[in-house]
């Protein structure tokens, strides 16, 4: 493993961390009149995605490496369609509630194939092991919404 390989591999992560983000932002304050009992985990979710982002952000420039911090190709097409399912179904907080999740379970996918792969430095592991079991966490809490 080198320096480079490792700070491809948390670009990767940061780029899933942005699509967190930015998918977080789609969550509109409806949904909380009929899920209100999820508004403060949303709420730490959304502090504690900006902080793993921050935290990538200080590993890939300790690895010597220069920082992407788009979003993927791939969480831009998902958020455009739910933009379009939510306009076809507005109002629908079990929908949006729904790509929360989906989210959640892609992002942990991600950080279980980085994880597995050998292009980790050993310092960047603990990192990307920390931000995967906040991933797991945060899933659980939303978990009974697939069910």
């Amino acid at each position: 493993m080198t320096n480079q390989e490792t700070v491809s591999v948390l670009n990767d992560l940061l780029n899933i961390t942005m699509d967190r983000i930015k998918g977080f932002n789609k969550v509109e304050e409806k949904v909380w009149d009929t899920h209100s009992y999820l508004k403060n985990d949303y709420e730490e979710m959304v502090a504690e995605s900006e902080q793993m982002k921050a935290d990538l952000i200080n590993c890939i420039t300790e690895h010597g490496g220069e920082y992407d911090d788009s979003p993927t190709v791939s969480g831009t097409v998902h958020r455009a369609w739910i933009d379009v399912k939510n306009a076809f179904t507005p109002n629908n907080a079990e929908s949006t509630l729904e790509n929360v999740v989906f989210g959640e379970k892609s992002a942990i996918a991600a950080y279980q194939e980085a994880l597995q792969g050998d292009q980790l430095s050993p310092e960047s592991i603990l990192l990307v092991q920390d931000q995967h079991q906040k991933l797991q966490n945060s899933y659980a809490k939303f978990q009974s919404l697939e069910n």
